[in-house]
């Protein structure tokens, strides 16, 4: 994108990134791997069916037919895995802890990826992503099966001032998300127990941050008390692990959803020459979780070089976001789009002008079955008044 926003120090997506990176130090961390794939490696080789809404172009940038703008970072699983078997010198050089695990065999990746989606305070067609990946031989498995310290682990995971999460998980693994057949029940269970202690001691060390930056901040309508942070596993389908869950986790009084996860999909393993490894994996957005932690309102906000934006934070410190001053907003409607080309016209001719574009009216013809609809573009700038006279030259455009 030309900003790298994840290599400066000082923003909230570097500071979530670096965050969960200590988390996780007996993994490989990458964070500077090009955002252009091929659709192999985005959509094949995850398991992905040819006919998956998200190979299409209303959806993907496709700079061509055979190659693309990374829609998620779980493009690079078979990649990484793959160099680590094939001892790929220049790939693995690019960890910025190689030693930590110099084969890949568990591997943390953050990087921005790219989908055209629509306007609103919480999208934008470059996002970011974190994934994780950790695989064990199956001989490991086999010796520590016996062990239960994991299991019972994950049902309490403690982070800093006594923090804890609890564990709601009553998933059962059965047939709408069930074991593959390459893996025992055994091997399953293990390698999902140990998934969730990992994330369970992730979301209570972040978190219990979160409420400290709240507590210190004098926001007295958060929940800066939160000690306990109870969370949940529901059942879910990725094409690229079975079986798949969503973490969610209570924070401030509501549930939010922190990831997508799961048993990784053997196939994958297999094409990556590690036929004697399971594994898990994990993928989640930053900005939805920086948001959170930040209390920043408006996605647009992480890619401002206001200073009144950019001086509120520093490496290593989560703190709650104060925001300036609202300047006022001005809306126009418009019509005759499909709504994804919509978005990337006026992302391309307002750019972060645009607040949120909004269906408010629709048609379709009784006789021809051919659609209408209406858009309203809400124009709010984050740092300066906008005027009717140059809103209107734009919405000419």
């Amino acid at each position: 994108t030309g900003r790298d926003l994840l290599h400066h120090p000082s923003h909230p997506l570097a500071i979530l990134k670096e965050l969960i990176f200590k988390e996780f130090p007996t993994f490989a961390h990458y964070d500077n791997i090009s955002p252009v794939v091929s659709t192999y490696q985005n959509f094949d080789s995850l398991g992905f069916s040819k006919d998956h809404p998200g190979r299409s172009v209303t959806d993907t940038y496709y700079i061509n037919e055979d190659t693309l703008l990374r829609t998620h970072t779980s493009a690079h699983q078979l990649q990484l895995l793959a160099a680590g078997k094939k001892n790929d010198s220049e790939l693995l050089a690019l960890a910025k802890n190689s030693s930590a695990s110099p084969r890949n065999e568990r591997f943390l990746v953050a990087a921005d990826v790219y989908r055209r989606d629509e306007i609103d305070a919480s999208h934008y067609p470059v996002f970011h992503q974190m994934e994780g990946v950790c695989t064990f031989s199956r001989a490991e498995i086999q010796k520590q099966l016996c062990n239960r310290d994991i299991a019972t682990d994950t049902e309490r995971s403690t982070g800093e001032s006594g923090s804890v999460a609890k564990l709601l998980d009553t998933t059962v693994i059965g047939d709408t998300n069930p074991v593959q057949p390459d893996h025992s029940e055994e091997e399953s269970a293990f390698v999902a127990a140990h998934m969730k202690q990992m994330m369970n001691n992730m979301v209570v060390q972040i978190l219990t941050k979160a409420v400290a930056a709240q507590k210190s901040s004098g926001d007295v309508n958060a929940t800066s008390s939160q000690t306990e942070f109870p969370v949940r596993w529901i059942d879910a389908f990725f094409p690229f692990t079975s079986p798949s869950w969503e973490m969610e986790v209570l924070f401030q009084g509501e549930w939010l959803e922190i990831c997508g996860c799961g048993v990784m999909k053997q196939d994958i393993l297999n094409d990556a020459g590690m036929t004697d490894r399971i594994g898990w994996a994990f993928g989640f957005g930053l900005e939805r979780l920086a948001m959170l932690l930040f209390g920043i309102p408006d996605i647009r906000l992480f890619w401002s070089s206001d200073p009144r934006f950019t001086g509120q934070f520093a490496p290593g410190q989560i703190n709650t976001f104060k925001p300036f001053s609202r300047h006022p907003a001005c809306t126009k409607d418009s019509g005759e789009f499909y709504e994804n080309d919509l978005m990337d016209m006026v992302r391309e001719i307002a750019g972060d002008l645009v607040e949120g574009v909004k269906m408010i009216d629709s048609f379709t013809h009784p006789k021809t079955g051919k659609a209408s609809r209406c858009y309203r573009i809400n124009y709010c700038s984050m740092d300066r008044n906008v005027t009717n006279e140059e809103i209107n030259t734009i919405q000419e455009q």
